[in-house]
């Protein structure tokens, strides 16, 4: 079995102002802006939701297959995918146009300012989930499971329609991306899922977009999935709401990516026909590994390191 995962790559460029934002941005001057920081620390990462899920795919052994656009500066990334072992058939390359990139400088504070380039993953609708799980059909892989992550809005939309229509179960899991829909296209993208997953502030946000509570948009889904930070998540079965404990990290150094960790973990808990309780577990186990770490893919543990920390945590073990 193997999941596609339809998202961005990029990479990421964390640039840190050892001083704060609010000294340098006089409010008087705010009509004729012109700043600059001096940033003494940078490193660059390998990022974009399609990455790092697949990177955490991998970590529990799962096989994934990332369907996603990258530019012709993306060569480092595809060493990276390879070192892992991570599948590059349907990731297409735009040779006219970059990779993703977001630039994002933190001050001391913590505040950020980011500036993002989409690159190719405008183009990403010229990706065709059906094509590929044709493909995969007749192989050792067969793509049982998707997820269609944030990404260009045209590959969002298209990619959710080839799912349906292929009759592959997949994830909507609309991210940063969720602005970019307005109610009916939301709707209509939760209509073909089987399964969607959020955030505390994107599912605020999709209820305001689609005149809908939580509840009445899990009905229309296998499962909702609503994680929220510190406080653990909820996921809506059924009728049932089954709350889900947070796991305390080693350390608190990097939320990026923590997200994508937890799509892994469905993923990985549907291929493996887990209960819920269960695969909402697993997902707060991986945001905790990964937040103790910088960038989103730069935690490392093997499954069975995952199996040993999951026991320890709930009390019981992982049955898969």
């Amino acid at each position: 079995m193997a999941s596609l995962i339809c998202g961005s790559i990029a990479f990421d460029t964390i640039l840190s102002f050892e001083g704060r934002f609010q000294e340098q941005i006089l409010p008087e001057q705010i009509h004729i802006l012109n700043v600059a920081f001096l940033v003494p620390s940078m490193r660059r990462e390998f990022g974009g939701c399609a990455g790092n899920i697949a990177y955490n795919q991998r970590l529990l052994g799962g096989d994934p297959f990332i369907m996603a656009t990258v530019g012709s500066d993306a060569g480092t990334y595809f060493d990276k995918l390879a070192k892992h072992d991570i599948a590059t058939d349907f990731i297409r390359e735009i040779p006219e146009a970059f990779t993703a990139q977001a630039i994002i400088t933190t001050d001391r504070d913590n505040n950020q300012i980011t500036a993002f380039h989409p690159g190719a993953m405008m183009q990403s609708h010229l990706n065709d989930v059906t094509a590929a799980i044709a493909a995969k059909a007749n192989t050792s892989t067969p793509i049982t499971i998707g997820i269609v992550s944030p990404d260009g809005k045209d590959g969002m939309l298209t990619h959710s329609k080839q799912f349906a229509q292929a009759n592959v179960p997949f994830i909507f899991d609309p991210g940063q991306g969720l602005p970019l829909f307005d109610g009916k296209e939301l709707l209509e993208m939760v209509e073909l899922a089987t399964y969607l997953a959020v955030n505390d502030y994107e599912g605020e946000m999709l209820c305001q977009k689609t005149g809908l509570s939580l509840p009445e948009v899990a009905d229309r889904v296998e499962a909702l999935i609503v994680t929220k930070g510190a406080q653990g998540s909820v996921i809506y079965h059924k009728g049932q709401m089954i709350d889900i404990p947070v796991v305390k990290a080693t350390q608190l150094l990097d939320p990026t990516g923590c997200g994508d960790s937890f799509r892994a973990a469905l993923l990985f808990g549907i291929e493996n026909q887990l209960d819920w309780p269960t695969i909402g577990r697993l997902g707060s186990l991986l945001g905790s590994l990964k937040i103790a770490s910088q960038g989103g893919q730069n935690h490392a543990m093997h499954i069975d390191g995952i199996r040993t920390a999951f026991k320890d945590n709930f009390g019981y073990e992982l049955s898969k």
